[in-house]
């Protein structure tokens, strides 16, 4: 079945009183998280979104007056980090944290990932990033940080910014190489205690 939302002037004002279709909505979104993860940012446009969804490009631009604009909503759907459950030890969880790291790049993640290069130079895929991944993996770390104080081994500030920052440079680098081969959970182990370790304890030695 063809679903339309038209509208006489797309770059125009919405019809007061004319609420806008959830389903349809969502199905746009889904079109647009389909194209970034498996085509890249360079092919998202509404010509595309619109014949895929088999909606009219006038319901696009109801929603979201850009492509950036869809591109930010849409990766405000996806959750890119999750908090691991506490194992009783900060480096475990921080195992834990990157236990994704052990498998390809899924569906959301992709569509992230080939954000990277436009944000650069697009203050709403910035913003998008910002809000996806850079705040999430922000408060996970200091979840993180908050167990291991409750634990009765505080962190010193500068170390759980720091912390955070090699953590998103890790991010960073893992988006824009997704085509290499998954790390083992050994591997993450390895990472875990030669690159973090360092930071959250300077003698080397783990609490697990």
């Amino acid at each position: 079945m063809t679903t339309t939302d038209a509208s006489p002037d797309p770059a125009g004002p919405r019809s007061p009183g004319r609420p806008l279709s959830t389903e349809l909505s969502g199905q746009l979104v889904s079109v647009a998280l389909d194209i970034l993860a498996d085509e890249g940012w360079g092919r998202l446009n509404s010509d595309r979104v619109a014949a895929r969804a088999r909606a009219g490009k006038a319901g696009i631009y109801r929603r979201w007056p850009t492509m950036s604009a869809l591109a930010r909503h849409a990766l405000s759907t996806a959750t890119l980090v999750r908090v691991p459950e506490d194992s009783g030890s900060l480096v475990r969880d921080l195992c834990g944290l990157l236990q994704p790291w052990t498998r390809p790049l899924d569906r959301l993640e992709r569509a992230a990932a080939s954000l990277m290069g436009a944000a650069r130079h697009d203050e709403e895929l910035r913003a998008g990033l910002d809000e996806a991944l850079v705040r999430p993996l922000a408060r996970a770390v200091r979840e993180l940080a908050a167990r291991e104080a409750e634990r009765g081994r505080p962190l010193p500030e500068p170390r759980v910014a720091l912390l955070e920052s090699v953590l998103q440079a890790l991010w960073w680098q893992r988006y824009t190489s997704f085509a290499a081969a998954p790390m083992t959970t050994a591997e993450v182990d390895q990472l875990v205690r030669e690159a973090l370790l360092p930071i959250i304890e300077p003698d080397a030695v783990a609490h697990v």
